[in-house]
């Protein structure tokens, strides 16, 4: 028998090996990770892949422990010792840091925080944002800060349909945020959204795009070469700015996107407690991917009382056993096996960088089960040597008082989310407590 841990919350993929047990490890009662938790809840299409994850869960091959901690509750030493193979898929649960001043104001979140505020990350439960002013900058061009700014600026009647938590709706409903600009460093060409999340800002019900044709010179040509994804992007772009005079102008919200522009400082109140807007440098940049932006000494004030800084997340190490590149913010590795430590391997944000969507996080964490497989064949793990798995590690969690949540736990924590969704017209309604989750089921 194969024993592998996978300290996994969304990658929940089993090796091809007839005899291989996995068995996932999670911080957090509940299983899924960012699909659960960082999946805008206007995008119920894109968490169908919870379906295929709890088929493999429901495997008599496969084990889940929630509420698990590891390096806390239970170190990777500990873990190597109980299996044949170990694999860390732990994500990016940081954000990346403005590095400017004021960026501690009062009114200046990550957008990772303001995401998992709405959407029910336990850690981000009692954030409570600022919703009292009209103006909001989203430091980021990426699909997460067009996220955070659709969610700000969408009807309430879309919302109430979502599983959207009922704490951050109630605030959405009196928020008095009217208007989004979306700031970036570098030109149209260098954006990291895409189409699709772009089109869906371009038609969102109530709000009026404000995009600058000036932007935009010359940018039909430059990108006529360009690959397919960079030129129906730019396009589009280029189309929503030439078509705003013939749009309704009366919408009550608007949105814009601000390029050539990096953040100095955070601008304070004049008590010194908030913020009240973003001092930006104007840059300037080539045309490729790659291009840098380069400031070119002229200064800007931007207004907004609320700022979320959406430039990026970044991987934190997670025990003294595990060699981490805190430069790059992932652990040193050849195609996921971790380096100088045969039979620990790592998968997704963690192995790579924060970059990709669901889908190449799935096809990476193959990658990396490939591995696995390969070592297994060429007699790098020793299988020979009988391993306990969660034998071993469940009477290490007993001596230190960890109880874990179980896959079928879960599913009474689901069923308990999904009645009073029910009961509120919504798909389900998100417990956010730990505590009261493992109430729930009898911890």
């Amino acid at each position: 028998m194969l024993y592998v841990s996978w300290n996994c919350p969304s990658d929940m993929a089993s090796a091809h090996h007839d005899r291989a047990q996995v068995d996932i490890y999670e911080k957090l009662p509940v299983p899924f990770g960012l699909v659960r938790f960082g999946v805008a809840p206007d995008h119920p299409e894109v968490k169908n892949v919870i379906n295929t994850f709890t088929q493999t869960a429901r495997s008599d091959r496969c084990s889940y422990y929630g509420n698990v901690a590891v390096g806390r509750d239970v170190t990777v030493r500990e873990l190597q010792q109980a299996y044949h193979a170990v694999v860390l898929s732990y994500g990016a649960e940081d954000s990346r840091a403005l590095g400017i001043p004021g960026e501690n104001l009062a009114g200046v979140y990550s957008a990772r925080a303001f995401v998992g505020w709405y959407n029910g990350l336990p850690e981000n439960r009692h954030l409570k944002p600022d919703l009292s002013c009209e103006t909001a900058l989203v430091l980021g061009h990426g699909n997460v800060a067009l996220d955070v700014a659709r969610i700000l600026l969408s009807p309430l009647d879309l919302l109430r349909k979502t599983d959207i938590t009922a704490s951050s709706l109630a605030a959405l409903a009196c928020s008095r945020v009217k208007r989004v600009w979306l700031v970036g460093r570098r030109g149209p060409l260098q954006v990291s959204f895409t189409n699709k999340e772009l089109r869906e800002m371009i038609n969102l019900p109530g709000a009026r795009p404000v995009l600058d044709p000036a932007d935009f010179t010359g940018l039909a040509n430059a990108v006529k070469d360009a690959p397919r994804p960079r030129k129906r992007l730019t396009e589009l772009m280029i189309k929503t700015a030439l078509e705003q005079p013939a749009q309704e102008t009366a919408a009550a919200r608007e949105w814009g996107l601000r390029f050539q522009r990096s953040p100095q400082e955070v601008l304070p109140t004049a008590d010194g407690t908030r913020a009240r807007g973003v001092r930006v440098a104007l840059t300037l940049g080539g045309s490729g991917d790659s291009a840098q932006a380069v400031p070119t000494g002229e200064v800007e004030e931007l207004e907004g009382g609320l700022v979320l800084s959406s430039i990026g997340y970044r991987s934190l190490p997670l025990d003294p056993a595990v060699p981490f590149d805190p430069r790059h913010g992932v652990i040193p590795n050849s195609s996921g096996r971790v380096r100088g430590a045969p039979g620990l391997y790592c998968s997704g944000w963690v192995k790579r960088g924060p970059t990709g969507v669901i889908m190449s996080t799935m096809n990476d964490s193959f990658d990396t089960a490939q591995a696995v497989l390969e070592d297994l064949q060429a007699g790098v793990l020793d299988v020979a040597a009988s391993r306990e798995g969660f034998g071993a590690v469940g009477s290490i969690l007993r001596s230190r008082g960890v109880r874990p949540v179980s896959f079928s736990d879960w599913e009474k924590i689901d069923a308990a989310e999904v009645a009073r969704g029910k009961a509120a017209g919504k798909p389900r309604e998100k417990i956010v407590d730990p505590e009261e989750m493992l109430q729930l089921i009898g911890h």
